[in-house]
């Protein structure tokens, strides 16, 4: 056997060598990108349900039997458990301003509920529009109800 066939035998086990780091490179990567995926995904729904959870706390607070109608003023909280670490802020709006509206013979006053949730909160309410942070994760969510 001559010296040329050793090289070219070396230089065929290079050439796969450098493959399969690019492959193994790729899928690597790939990986990485499919977790901050899944990652951001579990974020956004939980941000969904700190919105929602701001939307019920909110339409309590207007359609308790002991308490009179009126919107409350714009609150923010923080939430436990496994929404820990997520910021709602709930905005209340009446219409009209004040009186009610008159249907037939029942008097109604309109509110519309705004629940905005975050998990990088700005001065502890959301929502935070100075943020560039890739993990930032929001949701509005919106109710009208009468009484």
């Amino acid at each position: 056997m001559t010296a040329r066939a050793h090289g070219f035998t070396l230089m065929s086990m290079l050439f796969i060598l450098v493959v399969l780091a690019a492959l193994g490179t790729a899928l690597a990567a790939l990986s990485q990108r499919q977790q901050l995926g899944s990652a951001g995904e579990l974020a956004a729904a939980k941000a969904y349900q700190a919105a929602f959870a701001g939307l019920e706390w909110g339409s309590h607070q207007v359609l308790r039997p002991a308490s009179q109608p009126g919107c409350f003023a714009t609150r923010s909280f923080t939430l436990p458990d496994q929404l820990a670490g997520y910021t709602v802020t709930v905005t209340c709006t009446r219409t009209p301003s004040s009186g009610t509206v008159t249907d037939g013979d029942q008097s109604l006053a309109f509110y519309t509920l705004v629940a905005t949730a975050c998990n990088i909160a700005a001065s502890g309410a959301c929502p935070n529009t100075g943020t560039t942070e890739p993990a930032y994760a929001e949701r509005q969510l919106t109710r009208g109800l009468s009484r």
